[in-house]
């Protein structure tokens, strides 16, 4: 018997179905994210004539190099969002930061079937270039894979400082 491929080092099998929408199959790990807008649309797939809450993220990838797509909230994650914002308007939902997750005991029909979760991220702090040793933290996890996303999922930072931040790291590798 073969060992267990660690979730980020293996294929997940629906990856070959490539749906427009993110799934089970493309979430390793929680996952934070922030909705940039929740609209409502015709099912993509054209499996179905239904209209879903879709949310899209200000995340553009999932991983370095992997497109982000956007996540159709369902009944249970729409009553989430409702929870987690205070309010039940898909218009107010824009700005949160959420952490997407895999539950694996999610009920469909008589199946129980992995699902995407959403809970409230945790508050964040903002970061400043004069919290000298935390800079110096995101400078280090921003050079592991030149990608801000990790970086991001701890902390704010401004769009001036993530310039900074960038060409600080960038000047240390020449």
């Amino acid at each position: 018997m073969n060992a267990q491929m660690k979730p980020e080092d293996g294929t997940h099998y629906r990856k070959v179905f490539d749906s427009p929408y993110l799934s089970s199959a493309d979430i390793v790990e929680p996952t934070a994210l922030t909705i940039a807008r929740v609209t409502q649309e015709t099912d993509k797939t054209k499996k179905t004539k239904d209209t879903f809450n879709t949310a899209y993220f200000h995340e553009r990838e999932l991983r370095p190099g992997e497109k982000l797509k956007p996540m159709i909230l369902n009944a249970t994650n729409s009553k989430l969002m409702a929870a987690i914002t205070g309010s039940p308007y898909i218009e107010d939902w824009s700005g949160i930061r959420v952490i997407v997750y895999v539950d694996k005991a999610v009920k469909f029909g008589k199946d129980t079937v992995e699902g995407l979760r959403l809970r409230q991220a945790p508050s964040r702090r903002t970061l400043t270039p004069d919290q000298t040793q935390t800079w110096e933290n995101a400078k280090a996890a921003f050079k592991k894979d030149g990608n801000l996303n990790a970086v991001l999922a701890k902390v704010d930072i401004s769009d001036e400082h993530k310039a900074q931040l960038i060409s600080e790291c960038m000047e240390s590798v020449e």
